[in-house]
């Protein structure tokens, strides 16, 4: 197995007017504030339609807002629910506001693990509530006023399980908890490292980790998960560092927004000064 530090140091099969182009198709645009607004997001939906992102985050109340914005386009509408970003809620109240956000026209949750049950060492617990909103995404569907907006939707909902690896401690404890998360997710469904709101975020050694329980998994049972790093990813060479873990780790076929997201909300504006606009 490649380390670390033999991964980073590698080159990628790619111009870097290619690179950040699939660099800009992976971008979960996001923007999580208390002070959001609709015009703020109906703004961020004409940005990822412009530049072509994978995804807009968004809290809840604007589920709806982005799914109009969006109509007509293979741009996902992703929420954060469940709790984010602190968790500390019961789990009935979870997937209560998950059902709610899947009704508005969520099409991907975005869900944070309780870490404090985690670090107490009841491991049992976490997995339950990461299974209860895996089948919340499952067998919640569009509200039938939802459905006369829209002639169909997508798939079953995609679950990105947070692991919030910055407060996890130590590294054994985050492939513990990867361990856990990939155990009570569906194939397709990420694990994803941050939530932006605490002191470390994504970083190289926790997408390492990250990255090995995936393919671990992949080995021994086919079952592919997808990575998304989050928070602090703000320039190319931030998102090439994690291009590369999972080219070097994983390979090309995770090159996909099917399985490779990064959760940014300046990424964007950075690849665009890197290069003409006209690349996009």
């Amino acid at each position: 197995m490649k380390t670390l530090d033999e991964i980073l140091a590698t080159t990628l099969p790619y111009s870097q007017t290619e690179l950040n182009k699939k660099i800009m198709s992976f971008i979960d645009l996001t923007t999580l504030e208390g002070s959001d607004t609709k015009e703020k997001i109906i703004a961020l939906c004409h940005k990822a339609k412009h530049h072509q992102t994978a995804a807009i985050c968004v809290y809840p109340p604007f589920a709806k807002l982005v799914r109009e914005q969006l109509l007509g386009t293979n741009i996902q509408t992703a929420c954060v629910a469940g709790a984010f970003p602190a968790g500390q809620s019961p789990i009935h109240i979870k997937t209560a506001e998950v059902t709610y956000t899947i009704e508005q026209g969520a099409q991907e949750i975005d869900m944070v693990i309780s870490r404090g049950t985690f670090l107490e060492g009841d491991y049992a617990t976490v997995g339950a509530e990461i299974k209860a909103i895996r089948d919340v995404c499952i067998s919640t569907s569009l509200s039938d006023q939802r459905r006369d907006v829209e002639r169909s939707r997508n798939d079953r909902v995609c679950l990105k399980v947070i692991l919030e690896t910055g407060e996890l401690q130590t590294l054994e404890n985050i492939k513990l908890a990867s361990e856990i998360a990939i155990a009570n997710i569906n194939d397709g469904d990420f694990i994803k490292t941050s939530t932006g709101k605490v002191a470390v975020n994504a970083t190289p050694e926790a997408a390492f980790v990250m990255l090995n329980a995936i393919k671990t998994e992949y080995q021994k049972t086919g079952k592919k998960i997808g990575f998304k790093p989050a928070g602090g990813v703000s320039t190319p060479a931030d998102a090439e560092i994690y291009v590369k873990l999972v080219y070097g780790i994983l390979g090309e076929e995770w090159l996909t927004p099917k399985l490779f997201r990064i959760g940014a909300s300046r990424l964007v504006d950075a690849l665009v000064g890197a290069q003409s606009t006209s690349v996009y």
